[in-house]
């Protein structure tokens, strides 16, 4: 501003945050939760692997007793004739 005349001779705006500017706060807040879904996904897929661990065993036995009771005097089919 000119002193003599009161004029305004600069004017500078406000700087302000860019836009979806967020506190610090809100982003450890988003930082924390976004911690827990990825730990609550992590322990989910554990179970699913403990689980499918188990179902895949079960399957191999299961496989294990059809092919003992399968009858081995057959030879297996060759591919050529399945046409």
């Amino acid at each position: 501003m000119d002193a003599a005349t009161g004029e305004v001779l600069s004017y500078r705006e406000k700087k302000t945050p860019p836009a979806g500017g967020k506190r610090l706060e809100t982003l450890l807040e988003d930082l924390d939760k976004s911690k827990a879904e990825a730990e609550s996904l992590f322990d989910r897929e554990m179970e699913a692997m403990k689980d499918r661990d188990r179902l895949l065993d079960e399957k191999f036995k299961e496989a294990l007793k059809r092919a003992e009771e399968s009858p081995e005097d057959q030879p297996p089919p060759r591919p050529f004739d399945l046409d």
